[in-house]
């Protein structure tokens, strides 16, 4: 059993008198430095002068630096700056990352692939919310929090995981409460969640979905509310009352079709292409592909093609039009 970790567990004191230096304004950026400075510790913000970020964490009363002044002031340094820009900025201020500082970041990415190697004498930690950050911020503001993941990479200090806890704690989820794990395991799962259900393999079951339908002549605003409206319905349930509690709050008929059909949608041939993918995370193959190939030679352009594919695809046209009109987006 996973050890989680709540408020009763966690003494935020080791964060006295220590100064934190968020790299990074966007989502998780902003969420968690607004957060830590509402419980009392000492936030600055590292970013590119005079940029959107720089103007907009001014505007929200931070002190703001360039990423090497910030790294100087602080004790611990938390990365929230894109993965694939985590090497240079690293390279940028690792003179200033002195024996007795702590790394930090909210996925371990570039510290599971070795991609970033922490100098002697430093803590390496996670702390790695499970949700996105706007929704890190209105739970800590409802005098709530989301569930994290902690882990320690490196301990040179011998309490590196009670410096993760308090800044947990700091940001609201041991009010829910903190899973420990490993870099590895967090980044591992991370990836093959993203891949193959989160964020390609449900995507692309709507879009083949909706696709199929409208092949078939069937209308395409009625394919998109069956094949993608829908969904979040079903995520809501399932995110309340699991998959046993979603399926007995559908219909008898909903039940039987999807019991009877989804395990021939989904088959032994997925799972198969899910080890595969898998293994590819796990050797570090797809870490290479990523940072080496697509960032570093191509310099993203792949990956702007393939966003320009996803907006032209039929079921986002069409997908468009009904959230306009349901008033979901403007």
């Amino acid at each position: 059993m996973t050890k989680i970790f709540y408020e009763k567990d966690v003494d935020t004191r080791i964060l006295d008198g220590k100064t934190i230096a968020i790299f990074g304004y966007g989502s998780q950026g902003a969420a968690q430095a607004q957060n830590l400075r509402d419980s009392g510790v000492r936030v600055i913000l590292g970013l590119r002068p005079n940029g959107r970020s720089w103007r907009k964490a001014k505007e929200d009363g931070f002190t703001v630096y360039d990423f090497k002044e910030a790294a100087k002031r602080a004790d611990i340094l938390h990365f929230l700056i894109p993965d694939e820009r985590h090497k240079e900025t690293f390279d940028e201020i690792k003179e200033c990352i002195t024996p007795g500082k702590t790394l930090m970041c909210s996925h371990g990415f570039n510290f599971n692939f070795k991609i970033i190697t922490p100098p002697k004498g430093v803590d390496v930690i996670m702390v790695a919310p499970k949700a996105p950050g706007p929704t890190v911020r209105r739970e800590y503001v409802n005098g709530f929090g989301v569930p994290a993941l902690v882990a320690v990479f490196t301990d040179e200090s011998g309490h590196a995981l009670q410096t993760a806890l308090a800044i947990a704690k700091a940001n609201g989820h041991t009010r829910v409460g903190v899973f420990k794990t490993t870099f590895k395991d967090e980044t591992e799962t991370d990836l093959f969640g993203e891949q193959t259900v989160l964020c390609g393999g449900a995507v692309e079951l709507m879009r083949m979905g909706f696709d199929v339908l409208v092949k078939k002549g069937y209308p395409p605003e009625i394919a998109y509310f069956e094949c993608v409206h829908e969904m979040k319905l079903i995520v809501d349930l399932i995110y309340k009352n699991g998959m046993s509690g979603m399926y007995k709050k559908v219909s008898n008929t909903a039940k039987y079709g999807g019991l009877t059909v989804g395990p021939k949608i989904i088959t032994s041939q997925t799972k198969k292409t899910m080890l595969l993918t898998l293994k590819k995370i796990q050797n570090g193959s797809f870490a290479k592909q990523w940072i080496h190939k697509e960032f570093k030679k191509n310099k993203l352009k792949n990956l702007e093609k393939k966003m320009k594919e996803v907006e032209n695809w039929h079921v986002e046209k069409v997908g468009k039009n009904i959230r306009e009109f349901a008033g979901l987006e403007k």
